[in-house]
């Protein structure tokens, strides 16, 4: 048998355990899934902190810097493309764990080259593995979540990403002080390895490979008719003619700009223009993704509870607030730590509102049957903003200096408020 081809359906389990083996089996997918992803940004943004040693080590430019994260997004937008739609007609635990072990490895090869050429390879191909962490978790999330729950179920997951981030920030900024560049890619990828036997402890497929009903039979909401066609034909209808998901794409690649500009480039930037330690510019850029953290909780929250799963309000209001704190940011004297803080954890608060929800929303018009291929596709717009926010900021700030990334966050917070605000009352 494929280990990577769907279990079959079990016979359906007694009717007296359904309900206390779905509780049991709900939150041990949300936990594994959460722990599983966060792990993923181990071996992806350790990247970051490593530039300023890097570039000290390997006299690489900031322009060579971009271009390594250009052509890892690209690859990794592109990945969880193709990806997403072989992960709705996969095993989530073979899919991810194969991810997590083959960027690991990724990783060890890394911390052992030396040549730009051979690093830029490496760190591309290191972009196809990170695009098979995410499909297996949209799958997991949307069979085992109904819509109603998804603005919170989500949102608690989604914080994987601000969890990992902060951590692999933390982590990475001390291994790099202490012992050097090459330790911020060997350590996180160790930690990989160990949790990729957690997840294949952990982590199973959809109900039906439990015995299980569909989660909407369990949470009393009107099971969806399942209409027999071709998956091929159910991507064409449901994802890639519908105008709102191409909205949405775009929008995705301005939150994106905004959002990589900020994780990738400002322990450079507090390190090189604010005068921060490399560990203080690794714990204020972490704060970024604290704050985000925080952020998209509540996104979830105000969109499930207070607009009765109405997500485009939610992400218009913070992407306003968005524009206000970056543009006060870009006039914040140099005044210490904590005001430099509060600044960083404002924008992270407000962005990840936006980046959260597309998931959220493109699931909503697509129907799970299609969740990790359409969330696969804005995914890779988001990517594709590694030419905006890698590449093109590291030759704007080369031929500018550092005011250049706030005008393009600004011009990019600007674009993606026009594409939510096309969707209108649709999400």
């Amino acid at each position: 048998m494929n280990p990577f081809s769907p279990p079959p359906p079990l016979a359906a389990v007694p009717a007296e355990q359904v309900d206390p083996q779905y509780r049991y089996w709900r939150w041990r997918q949300l936990y594994s899934t959460f722990i599983g992803y966060a792990v993923f940004y181990f071996v992806r943004k350790n990247l970051s902190c490593a530039f300023p040693l890097m570039e000290k080590d390997l006299n690489i430019g900031k322009a060579e810097m971009g271009g390594f994260l250009t052509a890892h997004g690209i690859l990794y937008g592109l990945s969880k493309f193709l990806n997403g739609m072989l992960g709705d007609r996969s095993n989530a635990r073979t899919f991810m764990v194969f991810g997590l072990v083959t960027s690991a490895l990724a990783n060890f090869a890394f911390g052992f080259s030396s040549g730009v050429w051979v690093l830029g390879l490496v760190w591309v191909l290191n972009g196809w593995f990170q695009g098979m962490g995410f499909p297996p978790c949209a799958r997991v999330l949307s069979h085992w979540f109904a819509p109603r729950e998804r603005g919170v179920k989500w949102g608690i997951w989604n914080t994987s990403h601000q969890v990992g981030g902060a951590l692999i920030l933390v982590l990475g900024g001390y291994l790099g002080q202490h012992f050097g560049w090459r330790s911020i890619f060997w350590g996180p990828a160790s930690i990989a390895l160990v949790v990729s036997l957690f997840l294949w402890n952990r982590l199973r497929d959809t109900p039906a490979s439990l015995g299980l009903p569909e989660v909407e039979a369990f949470t009393g909401e009107p099971v969806p008719v399942k209409v027999e066609q071709p998956f091929w034909e159910t991507l064409r209808s449901r994802v890639f003619t519908n105008p709102y998901i191409w909205a949405i794409c775009f929008a995705n690649f301005f939150v994106y700009v905004v959002r990589y500009v900020f994780f990738d480039w400002w322990p450079t930037y507090l390190h090189q223009q604010r005068n921060f330690t490399l560990s203080e510019a690794g714990r204020l850029t972490a704060m970024f993704e604290i704050a985000g953290l925080v952020g998209s909780l509540a996104a979830g929250y105000i969109s499930d509870r207070w607009l009765k799963g109405k997500r485009n309000p939610v992400c218009l209001g913070y992407l306003l607030a968005t524009f206000a704190c970056i543009l006060g940011y870009w006039y914040l004297p140099q005044s210490g730590f904590w005001p430099e803080a509060a600044a960083v954890s404002s924008v992270g608060f407000f962005i990840y509102g936006p980046q959260f929800l597309v998931g959220v929303m493109v699931t909503d018009l697509a129907s799970k049957e299609a969740a990790a291929s359409a969330i696969g596709l804005t995914g890779f717009f988001g990517y594709l903003s590694g030419v905006a926010s890698g590449w093109g900021l590291g030759h704007l700030v080369e031929l500018y200096g550092w005011d250049a990334s706030f005008t393009m966050t600004l011009i990019c917070t600007a674009g993606a408020f026009v594409c939510f605000a096309v969707c209108g009352r649709k999400t």
